[in-house]
């Protein structure tokens, strides 16, 4: 997943500037479509990516096994109706726009796959919108899984994850620098999503083209 070469560096870098960049303009969407204006007001209701990316937060994922963007500012007490749950549903929409775009890429492979100057950006498409999206609902703090996970659970039983949230930078350094670790808990989930993924989008795509 992660080669050095020239080609793979000039199809990873443009993937990953779509990729960061929608999954915060996902979290925006989703905030501003409950009622908290701050991603409005912050500049983050776009898709262009310079209103998103950690300068060197994106060097760490388009040379190395990880990375980040600047997080979008929200504010829960703005939400319509239920905060928890509104956090949750926030939290989710950035993993579930990379599953989508991955779909999109697949099926975009079944029409154009054929174009050598398609292939690497398509497939680095798919590899890195699906890493995103199984790395970032993780129930780990402070990635996206962590909120999926409180707005599921009953407000009495989430002391230890707030707990976690201490070693939570801890526990993605030992995840992302242990390869063993890595492929008990994120090649498997990664896999599965891939699966999953793959002929949805070529379903898709043989209906388009």
């Amino acid at each position: 997943m992660f080669d050095f070469d020239l080609t793979s560096l000039v199809a990873r870098a443009p993937a990953i500037l779509i990729a960061l960049a929608l999954h915060e303009y996902a979290h925006a969407r989703m905030a501003v479509w409950l009622g908290d204006p701050t991603p409005r007001w912050e500049g983050r209701l776009t898709i262009n990516p310079l209103s998103h990316l950690d300068p060197i937060g994106t060097l760490m994922l388009i040379f190395g096994p990880f990375g980040w963007a600047k997080p979008v500012g929200v504010n829960p007490y703005n939400f319509r109706g239920n905060k928890q749950r509104g956090m949750m549903l926030v939290a989710l929409a950035g993993p579930l726009m990379n599953v989508l775009l991955a779909i999109i890429s697949v099926a975009l492979f079944v029409g154009f796959g054929d174009v050598a100057e398609a292939r690497p950006l398509l497939r680095s498409m798919i590899g890195i919108n699906v890493g995103l999206a199984v790395f970032n609902l993780l129930p780990i703090p402070p990635l996206d899984g962590s909120k999926v996970l409180a707005g599921l659970l009953p407000s009495r039983n989430q002391g230890w994850l707030r707990q976690l949230e201490q070693y939570g930078p801890i526990l993605l350094l030992v995840l992302v620098f242990f390869p063993a670790l890595s492929n008990v808990i994120f090649w498997p989930l990664y896999e599965a999503l891939y699966n999953v993924v793959f002929p949805v989008g070529i379903a898709i795509g043989q209906i388009i083209f």
